[in-house]
């Protein structure tokens, strides 16, 4: 997958110009300022699945969130390079294998293409690169043989272990120490010189998947896969690595180590961690004591709250069905209205309050469209928030939309804040339509006038704001089918209250009302208004 967006290379002149982004490091357990180290290029990583079967809405998390930050990113100018790996080589996808009685390859091939399609669902296309762990082979092989060359490494049997001991800083990402580490269990436990060393190499079992090595045939430890890959496209050191906070240890603690060992260097300057998702009610992982009492964390606590997390193993189902029946839009806004480091709630009760707050904004969309003849979705809108900036006069609503806009902006300047940005474009809302009533303006006004103007350019600004979120570029897709099929439905429904209008204007009321209740027996709703009738779904 590759971005869908160019993003506009700024001379290293122009970084004072920048907007003073602050983002929570996981490493400091603080708010820092944003300050890319080769701006205004910015390298941002984020852990992705290991595809042996489908994709769940837990898997989404990640994706929507950075792929959410790096087009804020781009808005501010910044030229972003987003990497998202994929893991094709694990136990549990040999297991999936042997299970299924096919190539590991196949399975990941196939869940893979899942993954894809529905990330293209979720308006997640920003990711540069999608690299994978087997076309990486040989620079994994390379750098676990200079880790063992410089000393950090030992091999035993054709396993290749790293000495948690040689890492002076080993444990600063997740604050734990060295002692209280415990490592993989089985038979590769009695090899180990420290019961917190690691496997960056495993050797091959009789029919599993091996590739040869200084070592002997074998495969790859799952964390040394991230460190290789990222090298390979983002340098020795890079800007953001993202993912769960469920991967902060032992995945992230153990990138963190063979990588800054290995080149002594950092490996990345910002370690973000979201928080996880929770069916039922509200865990502990990104709550207030996570954000604000970080530092004094235990271990203990931060996996007991992963325990909660979706998973498979917990019941999560795939999540094309999902999708089918709420659409992709719908998930995406409901991910973003928590702040990102938050734990996300997930039940029926939840989706649906994202899916009757969206309705509000489509409700308005028409609206504006009857009202000024214009696509909500065709307004241009600039690319670059120094663009974006408007000189408001004294005009009472355009000076809201513009405090509107400083607000939004603080919030995103502010470690991402997608929650509060998407409440503040509740207020735009509200403030748009209170402006088209005290001015009754309604299908059939001039679009020369100056209100209608307004509305104009007050609305674009709102279509600027949403799109830095990723939401509202393309007319809603109905739940439950395609776009095709959405398309198909709306213009059969308007077909038919153009006929109800036509029955009512003839005074014939019984053909009026037996098309609105035989559309309400179908679950359509019409909703009569001053300005006209629209529908919606009332089931």
């Amino acid at each position: 997958m590759s971005s869908t967006v160019t993003s506009p290379a700024l001379a290293d002149k122009n970084v004072e110009s920048r907007p003073s982004i602050r983002v929570y490091n996981t490493l400091s357990k603080t708010k820092e300022p944003f300050s890319p180290l080769r701006p205004p290029r910015v390298g941002m990583y984020l852990c992705g699945p290991t595809v042996y079967a489908e994709s769940h809405i837990g898997h989404m998390v990640g994706p929507v969130i950075f792929d959410t930050i790096k087009r804020f990113l781009t808005y501010c100018g910044y030229d972003v390079m987003f990497v998202v790996n994929i893991t094709d080589v694990d136990d549990k996808l040999i297991a999936k294998s042997k299970e299924r009685g096919i190539p590991m390859s196949q399975i990941a091939a196939e869940m893979t293409a899942d993954y894809l399609a529905n990330l293209k669902e979720l308006g997640v296309n920003q990711i540069n690169h999608l690299p994978r762990a087997t076309d990486h082979m040989n620079q994994i092989i390379a750098f676990i043989g200079s880790l063992e060359e410089k000393g950090f490494a030992y091999a035993i049997d054709g396993d290749v272990f790293f000495d948690v001991t040689k890492d002076p800083g080993y444990g600063q990402l997740s604050n734990r120490s060295v002692e209280s580490q415990q490592g993989e269990g089985g038979g590769a436990a009695a090899k180990k010189r420290n019961p917190g060393d690691f496997a960056l190499w495993k050797s091959a079992r009789p029919g599993e998947p091996s590739w040869e090595s200084p070592w002997g045939d074998g495969r790859p430890g799952w964390h040394i896969e991230c460190s290789a890959m990222s090298h390979e496209i983002l340098g020795e050191t890079f800007d953001i690595h993202g993912g769960g906070l469920d991967l902060m240890f032992p995945h992230h603690e153990n990138e963190r180590a063979q990588s800054t060992c290995r080149h002594d260097a950092p490996m990345v300057k910002y370690w973000m961690h979201n928080g996880l998702m929770r069916a039922g009610e509200k865990g502990k992982i990104g709550g207030k004591s996570d954000r604000e009492n970080a530092a004094a964390e235990t271990a203990e606590s931060v996996e007991e709250a992963a325990s909660g997390k979706i998973s498979r193993s917990k019941g999560a189902g795939g999540l094309a069905e999902l999708i089918r029946t709420q659409t992709g839009e719908r998930i995406r806004f409901f991910l973003l209205r928590t702040h990102y480091r938050s734990t996300i709630v997930f039940n029926d009760e939840t989706l649906a309050e994202a899916g009757t707050s969206l309705e509000a904004f489509y409700r308005f969309f028409e609206r504006f469209s009857e009202i000024t003849g214009q696509s909500f979705y065709s307004l241009e809108t600039p690319r670059l928030r120094t663009e974006g900036d408007f000189d408001a006069g004294k005009d009472p609503l355009l000076n809201e939309i513009k405090s509107i806009r400083t607000k939004f902006l603080a919030a995103m300047d502010d470690d991402f804040n997608t929650g509060l940005a998407i409440s503040v474009l509740f207020d735009s809302l509200r403030a748009l339509n209170r402006f088209i009533d005290s001015e009754k303006l309604a299908p059939g006004s001039d679009v020369e006038s100056e209100s209608v103007k307004k509305l104009v350019t007050a609305t674009t600004v709102i279509a600027e704001l949403s799109r830095v979120l990723g939401l509202f570029a393309r007319p809603p897709i109905a739940a439950g089918g395609d776009d095709s099929s959405a398309e198909l439905l709306d213009g059969v429904v308007h077909l038919l209250i153009d006929l109800r209008k036509e029955a009512r204007e003839r005074k014939d009321y019984a053909t009026g009302d037996a098309i609105r209740d035989r559309l309400s027996e179908l679950g359509i709703a019409l909703l009569d208004k001053k300005e006209g009738t629209s529908w919606e779904r009332s089931s």
